[in-house]
């Protein structure tokens, strides 16, 4: 079934992982990495991440001690009740980077790359934020914990557990949706939002150019409203907020009262849309193959979608099986928080290296150069994520921030650099030059050498 012609152990760490490591075996086969992908999620055992309810705890707790704070205002008590706002807010920015730490560590430590690359791809297709400080370390629980578990089933289900997720409820401004028909209506002088909906048509499930029409966001949106979080991290649906009677999407009616099934079972409908497998299959093939995909990588997986109701397995198993995975030149630009993630990788980076560097440390190496590379930390500047084209990662100023990083941080991160030319093996194996070898060992230093592998255009891309 699996043609050991075209796979490349190397290429499986590269393109469909996070790169080669000299601590971790790289699948041997495809069927090695499925095999991967369908047992135990060993990554997330090792480095646990706490679920939302632990999340909507401390959000809660944040709530409360504001309210105290307010309480106090202009009464003696008041300069404690700052105080211990600051300190929660320290703490859950504490906690916030250490869950950061965990979701490194899952993929520099891991052996599961393409799992790794799974999680991170749908959590970015699903990209919800905490827009403030309350909610910001939500985001973490949200792809590791929620939709983690989901990224190897049916489709339709991981929709449905991002769309009705409180975070995407809260990023979306669900909470600012009402039915104008609704008995809340008058009372909270709110009308219909229709964020939630538009994004479910045009980023989640058909695409930009799918076949809808603005009334079918108004009639979805309606559909949507009742649907509610609370700060606590539990999703809610109140009644007096919805839309009664039923709505029509794309032709279908689902109703006739409001109410969580209805809602299921339009985005059921959506997920088994041939427009939202051709959507789904296009996006996969972009991210880790091409910018331009060939047709029949992109059909392939079409089928292998609508084939099997939805199901996500067999869409990467006829991804991992088609010729096209397996080109052998590099091409797909790594962003930045990726280069970075293999560069921890190929330097056997672990967590005592970075436990070592403290908070200011893991911001002086990670949280700036993200930033300055454009890529910051779970902060997307909208919500279809990160951008894919190799043309938003490959500028003059990125290249530049990524030498200064390269130079600088190997130094910092481990206590001894490797001796540059093994380092060229190991960070790029078949892919390594001769050239590139040659002026690794020729460095002044090993600082320089490494520096000179992490920047060769091999490394950069994937």
């Amino acid at each position: 079934m699996y043609s050991l012609l075209t796979f490349s152990t190397a290429l499986a760490e590269i393109r469909f992982g996070y790169g080669l490591s000299p601590r971790t075996a790289a699948p041997v086969s495809v069927a090695d990495m499925l095999a991967r992908l369908s047992g135990p999620d060993l990554n997330a055992r090792a480095f646990p991440i706490p679920d939302l309810k632990a999340a909507g705890a401390l959000s809660a707790e944040r709530r409360r001690l504001l309210r105290a704070q307010k309480a106090q205002a202009g009464q003696a008590g008041y300069e404690a009740a700052t105080a211990a706002v600051n300190a929660q807010l320290k703490q859950m920015n504490q906690t916030r980077r250490r869950w950061a730490g965990q979701v490194m560590l899952r993929r520099i430590a891991g052996q599961d790359g393409f799992r790794e690359r799974l999680v991170a791809f749908w959590g970015d297709h699903f990209t919800a934020l905490g827009k403030n400080q309350a909610l910001r370390h939500w985001a973490t629980p949200y792809v590791q914990t929620d939709l983690r578990p989901l990224v190897t089933g049916r489709f339709a289900d991981l929709l449905t557990a991002a769309v009705m997720h409180p975070l995407m409820l809260h990023y979306l401004d669900q909470s600012r949706s009402v039915g104008p028909d609704s008995p809340a209506a008058q009372q909270l002088g709110l009308g219909l939002n229709e964020n939630l909906a538009r994004e479910v048509l045009e980023l989640h499930t058909l695409g930009v150019d799918g076949p809808y029409a603005q009334q079918d966001v108004r009639q979805l949106a309606a559909l949507f409203t009742g649907l509610g979080f609370r700060v606590k991290g539990r999703r809610v649906f109140q009644p007096n907020r919805a839309q009664p009677g039923a709505e029509v999407v794309l032709g279908q009616s689902y109703g006739p009262e409001p109410g969580l099934a209805p809602i299921r079972a339009a985005l059921e409908d959506l997920a088994r849309h041939p427009a939202t497998a051709r959507h789904l299959a296009r996006k996969l093939a972009v991210h880790f193959i091409s910018d331009t995909p060939p047709e029949p990588l992109i059909t392939a997986l079409e089928t292998a979608y609508l084939d099997h109701d939805t199901a996500l397995f067999p869409v990467y198993e006829a991804l991992l099986q088609h010729p096209d995975a397996w080109g052998a030149q590099l091409r797909n630009v790594k962003p930045p928080l990726d280069f970075i993630t293999s560069a921890l990788r190929a330097l056997d980076v672990g967590a005592a290296d970075l436990s070592r560097l403290g908070d200011k440390g893991l911001r002086q190496l990670f949280d700036l150069p993200l930033r300055a590379l454009g890529q910051t930390w779970e902060r997307p500047d909208g919500p279809d994520g990160w951008p894919e084209e190799d043309t938003a990662w490959l500028t003059p100023p990125g290249l530049a921030i990524r030498l200064r990083w390269a130079m600088a941080a190997p130094v910092r991160l481990i206590d001894q650099l490797p001796d540059p030319s093994s380092f060229a093996d190991t960070a790029l194996g078949p892919f390594v030059e001769g050239r590139l070898r040659f002026a690794a060992a020729a460095a002044e230093t090993r600082k320089d050498g490494i520096g000179l592998v992490l920047m060769s255009p091999a490394f950069n891309r994937r």
